[in-house]
């Protein structure tokens, strides 16, 4: 299985027309509010950080900055050619290394969990935007990285976070700016139903270890000056033995 050229092109879009000014994507908190609250949750069930962490879906590379700073090997892999490389640009330590891959092609995975070994996993915000179709070869595609030893931490909008976009988009003055070309480009945010979310990993065969809830905090502010933020579910999973 593969993501559509649909999804493809449009995550292409966007990342070619994306500033690399920190803070200009909607979703590219500053790591202290979002990776770094994560890690707090994430590290105590985590059995060995020797592993490499792929940081799945990574994006422009904000969050793997962050984490090659506190795991000895990380691996940043994003379905779009123009975010690893506005990833590499920013990656002016060599801290990190980043490679483009469909993180739905099993076989794919499956040859890099045979270069890897198992593997610690950070996802962010990427099964909610995937098409419905792709979500459960995601949640397989983790637990194929993880294997045996590894944890990974998932962190998705939940339910509730939906309808606050879409109160957003739809706002008398339109969508926020940071948040129209996500929506120009096609990617509207899709809803996981909060129990599916749960459903997905448990399918693929791993347990759920630890799981809550927090605020998603974004780049944008509301018209009172407060930071958006979204409700979010977060899940630490991996197997138990």
């Amino acid at each position: 299985m593969s993501v559509t050229s649909r999804y493809k092109d449009a995550w292409e879009g966007f990342w070619s027309e994306a500033s690399d000014e920190p803070g200009a994507v909607f979703w590219d908190a500053e790591p202290a509010l979002t990776a770094g609250i994560h890690l707090a949750l994430y590290e105590p069930h985590v059995t060995d950080a020797e592993l490499t962490l792929v940081d799945l879906g990574c994006g422009n590379g904000t969050q793997t900055h962050f984490l090659a700073d506190r795991f000895p090997d990380v691996l940043g892999v994003d379905l779009s050619a123009a975010a690893i490389e506005l990833a590499g640009r920013r990656d002016k330590a060599g801290e990190a290394r980043f490679r483009e891959m469909d993180a739905v092609d099993g076989a794919a995975m499956s040859q890099l969990h045979a270069e890897l070994g198992d593997a610690n996993v950070y996802m962010r915000g990427v099964l909610h935007q995937c098409d419905p179709e792709d979500r459960q070869g995601l949640a397989d595609t983790i637990a194929t990285l993880v294997g045996e030893r590894g944890r990974a931490f998932v962190v998705e909008l939940s339910e509730a976070a939906g309808q606050k976009l879409m109160g957003l988009a739809q706002s008398p003055a339109g969508p926020p700016p940071k948040l129209q070309p996500v929506f120009r480009h096609g990617i509207v945010p899709g809803a996981v139903a909060d129990a599916q979310l749960v459903e997905f990993f448990r399918t693929a065969g791993l347990d759920v270890l630890a799981s809550g809830e927090l605020p998603l905090t974004t780049t944008e502010y509301a018209a009172d000056g407060s930071r958006v933020e979204l409700p979010s579910k977060w899940l630490v999973i991996g197997r138990n033995g």
